[in-house]
């Protein structure tokens, strides 16, 4: 019963963390209101699997080592920094107007594999360390072995993360119609662009 009432208030933790936005949901809402849910699909795909490598390098201890080292962590921050920031020019860009006639350029595609770009961007986020190696112990439940608990929470964390991320995904897909209008794709560009600037800026100022 007490492994029970653990299990559960890890959940809940988990659960609230999942769902605060971050640069994980809005490098989905990027693909999905571009490409389509199936892109966008493969991008919560590629999120997970970079929880699940963050989990695996917990596990063996390897995450730590970037939690307690500066230079490290520095490293790591500003790629994943780098590249939030790269993403949200891209979708600034594409919001552009045709200066020939005035109107509305056709937003183009994302390039690159959207799987590719959820690991990416999950991978190259150091908080995604702090927080397994950090809190993750807290929450492991008792009578398991410390590798069984962190390895029972990364796997909740990830089985939250697609159902969350992917109900969003699905949600975008039910209003398709909507963000399809010229006018919706470049206000959600120019928004998605500035917020993905912003989570890099934040990235790369955050400490360990």
């Amino acid at each position: 019963m007490t492994m029970l009432i653990g299990l559960l208030a890890a959940v809940g933790v988990l659960a609230a963390l999942t769902v605060v936005p971050g640069p994980d949901m809005a490098v989905v809402t990027k693909r999905a209101v571009a490409c389509g849910w199936r892109d966008g699909l493969r991008t919560v795909g590629g999120i997970t699997a970079g929880l699940l490598l963050w989990g695996v390098l917990t596990v063996v201890g390897l995450a730590a080592v970037l939690a307690a080292s500066a230079t490290v962590y520095t490293v790591v921050k500003l790629v994943g920094a780098a590249y939030l920031v790269v993403l949200g020019v891209q979708s600034l860009l594409s919001s552009r107007r045709n200066p020939a006639d005035g109107q509305p350029a056709a937003a183009p595609a994302p390039t690159g594999n959207p799987w590719r770009t959820g690991l990416v961007s999950n991978v190259f986020n150091p908080k995604i360390a702090v927080f397994y190696t950090g809190l993750l112990p807290t929450l492991a439940p008792a009578g398991l072995s410390p590798h069984a608990g962190m390895g029972l929470l990364v796997l909740l964390h990830a089985g939250l993360t697609v159902v969350w991320l992917g109900s969003y995904v699905a949600l975008l897909a039910r209003a398709r119609a909507f963000f399809e209008k010229p006018a919706v794709r470049r206000a959600m560009s120019r928004a998605t662009g500035a917020v993905l600037i912003g989570f890099g800026v934040k990235v790369a100022a955050a400490q360990p």
